[in-house]
């Protein structure tokens, strides 16, 4: 149970007592109270795809959040739409969030994403690929060409395509071959000029190659031909005596989804291996064909990948425009926002001569908050990681490691750090999902380097973002933690948001004691002090301080409830929030994705603000603050308001107990929730209204852009000082 010496105060440990509460009010609330977890999903992707369609936003901007939509869409089905139709086959179709079945679901989902890929390829097709012409980058294609560019193509086919292609024959000696999830490939009809029979084959076009072949170059000013039109105009060359009679492109989605019973398995690391050769021939649950497909084609697909009608996606224009993520190449800065150079925290910087900052010696000043990506990665957490590898007084490190990239400096750190003799254990997350097999790799790495590495407790993820740094100094052992929001990775950390909490506070180096052996010993039944840790402990503590906010606004007292996540459907956390809502508690949700709460209902959730905010950096940071009359309790950390976060991962929180960070966070709440702030807006009926302009037309604040002024201007002053 929590301990904690805040919520002691007039409260009392976290029993079951504390939480009956909750089905004393379930009477008092509508019965139909969330929004479709599934549905709410596809809003978010709907609000990135907004940004894509913005006029307003650098043309090669716009291209990039094309390719996110794309992205995110093939991970939906992979993930969420492949979880509901295994449910149904399975005969486990218990109802979704919602109480709807989960076919109804996804037949709502089906017609939701048909709309939204329609309107994506529109974006592309009508507004974004004409856009980059006008600025000089023309996507062609073959009758664009003058004879000179196709003669010039085709001996860039001859080298370097025809080489590494691989047609497949259908007939009764080559049955159907086997379509890879997400590959991009070419249905062909073809008749044997001998014996006149008609043959289909298939065509995967090369996901090593680049999708953009350049054909011409003049200043800033480039034109490119996608590669499967490439391929497509040569086809004679593949089938040499053949008569091409059509050829189409299609694209197949399956079942990407791993589930392992760790309990069953002695082995995680083989059994992973296993589970991810078997993810390659997961159940197809998509199929996107050009609209122009012949019946004939898109029949036989039909048949052979065992799919339904409502699986399939006619679509105008190219498909898989993730290769659009290929654009970023080019060079042309006066098409991209304005670039952000993200500053070393005020707290790390070089003193008066220019000297190499001792990390240890600015946190032994007191608690510093870092803000990614407005202020480096590098000079902040990367270097408190290699200071410690390379300190003679440090003993021990000690970290969990989510997702982080392979060639990732912070591994070399504790690769480091053991081969001096440092005692260091890295908790490696082998089931993030999508990151498994790199995962394997630099897990097996950090074993030969001579790094404890453990894989976390049976049945539970470990997500939080935790280090811990054990120094000797003057005889006695000292503990520098770090506690963030995200990731440990280098590349994401320029364009992710995140909040990272460094401290030597020993309350917060005890708790990390006890819960990193906890990880790599036995399950989390410790009490901790400045930690919130699920999955026994988190939902209870934020149940209690905003039941707390409840009371004080029923006994009079001022009361408020912030809450900023990535999601919000954990339904006991929904309806603690509507308890306190009606008890005239403010409440502001800032949610970047799928939200299942109904703001703004009256009677339940009148003083309920929902609001979310896309652009440049993927808004990724949690926080929690309470206002707690007058006394306020601010919270940052991993978790999500998502039962897996809860309920099925490790995660942690810590309090920020320096009034400056407060104040930081609670400022960076402020501008967000602002009405002359850039954002979108939740309606009760789950519906996204953006407001991007004020009254008089002009663009309202971009808090991204805001922020990073307000942090360079924090370190100008200092520079002053």
């Amino acid at each position: 149970m929590i301990e904690h010496e805040v919520l002691d105060a007039g409260l009392g440990d976290a029993d079951d007592d504390d939480f009956e509460l909750s089905e004393t009010f379930d009477s008092q609330l509508p019965e139909h109270r969330y929004l479709d977890r599934e549905v709410s999903w596809l809003a978010f992707n709907q609000r990135v795809l907004e940004l894509a369609e913005d006029p307003r936003l650098p043309v090669l901007e716009r291209a990039n959040f094309l390719a996110i939509f794309a992205s995110n869409l093939d991970e939906f089905f992979m993930v969420r739409v492949a979880g509901l139709k295994r449910r149904i086959l399975t005969g486990l179709a218990v109802p979704t969030n919602v109480g709807r079945a989960p076919q109804e679901v996804l037949s709502d989902i089906s017609a939701e994403a048909h709309t939204l890929q329609l309107r994506h390829a529109a974006a592309w097709t009508n507004d974004v690929m004409p856009a980059l012409a006008a600025a000089g980058i023309e996507i062609l294609g073959w009758n664009d060409l003058g004879d000179e560019e196709r003669d010039r193509l085709y001996e860039y086919f001859q080298s370097q395509v025809f080489p590494v292609l691989m047609p497949l024959a259908v007939d009764p000696a080559h049955p159907f071959p086997y379509i890879s999830g997400l590959s991009l490939n070419l249905a062909i009809r073809i008749r044997n000029a001998r014996t006149g029979r008609q043959e289909f084959a298939r065509l995967k076009v090369p996901p090593m190659l680049p999708r953009f072949v350049e054909v011409s170059r003049e200043g800033e000013s480039v034109r490119y031909l996608p590669l499967e039109y490439l391929i497509a105009n040569h086809l004679s060359d593949l089938f040499p005596g053949m008569e091409i009679l059509d050829h189409h492109a299609f694209r197949l989605t399956r079942n990407e989804d791993v589930v392992i019973e760790e309990d069953e398995t002695e082995n995680l690391i083989q059994a992973l291996e296993a589970e991810l050769l078997r993810r390659r021939f997961g159940p197809p649950i998509r199929l996107e064909v050009t609209e122009d497909m012949d019946e004939l084609t898109l029949d036989l697909l039909i048949k052979e990948l065992d799919i339904t009608d409502q699986e399939v996606y006619r679509l105008p224009g190219p498909l898989d425009l993730r290769g659009l993520f290929d654009l970023s190449r080019i060079d042309r800065p006066d098409l991209r926002y304005k670039p952000h150079v993200p500053t070393t925290a005020t707290a790390f910087q070089p003193g008066d001569n220019n000297e190499r900052p001792d990390i240890f010696a600015s946190i032994r000043k007191g608690d510093v908050l870092v803000h990614h990506p407005y202020e480096s990665f590098a000079t902040s957490v990367q270097a408190f990681l290699e200071q410690a590898a390379k300190d003679p007084h440090v003993l021990a490190i000690k970290q969990t490691l989510y997702r982080t990239s392979g060639d990732s400096p912070i591994v070399q750190a504790l690769i480091d750090a053991a081969e001096s003799g440092k005692q260091v254990l890295a908790l490696v997350e082998i089931k993030a999902r999508f990151d498994e097999a790199n995962n394997i790799v630099w897990a097996r790495k950090l074993e030969k380097a001579g790094v404890h590495v453990v894989y976390g407790l049976v049945g539970l993820k470990t997500h939080c973002k935790l280090a811990l740094v054990i120094r000797q100094e003057g005889g006695v052992l000292r503990s520098y933690s770090h506690v963030g929001t995200g990731n440990y990775n280098p590349k994401t950390s320029r364009i992710y948001e995140d909040f990272g909490l460094f401290t030597i506070d020993d309350q917060v180096g005890r708790d990390l004691t006890r819960l990193f052996n906890e990880l790599s010993g036995y399950a989390i039944e410790k009490k901790f002090k400045r930690l919130l840790v699920a999955p026994l402990h988190l939902r209870k503590g934020l149940l209690r301080q905003i039941d707390r906010e409840r009371r004080n606004a029923l006994d009079g007292k001022p009361a408020h409830i912030r809450i900023k996540v990535n999601s919000m459907v954990d339904e006991q956390i929904i309806d603690a929030l509507y308890r306190a809502s009606q008890a005239g508690v403010p409440v502001e949700v800032w949610v970047r994705g799928i939200c299942s709460l109904k703001p703004g209902v009256e009677g339940m959730s009148e003083n309920i603000t929902v609001r979310s905010i896309l652009g440049r950096y993927l808004e990724h940071s949690r926080i929690f603050a309470f206002h707690n009359n007058g006394d306020p309790q601010v919270y940052i950390g991993s978790a999500d308001m998502m039962h897996r976060n809860l309920d099925r991962r490790v995660e942690a929180l810590v309090r920020v107990v320096a009034p400056a960070h407060v104040k930081e966070l609670l400022d960076l709440f402020s501008l967000a929730m602002a009405d002359t702030t850039s954002s979108w807006w939740l309606g009760p009926e789950g519906e996204w209204t953006r407001h991007s302009l004020g009254e008089d037309g002009r663009p309202l604040v971009d808090m991204q852009d805001k922020t990073m002024t307000n942090v360079q201007r924090r370190r100008r002053a200092r520079a002053v000082r």
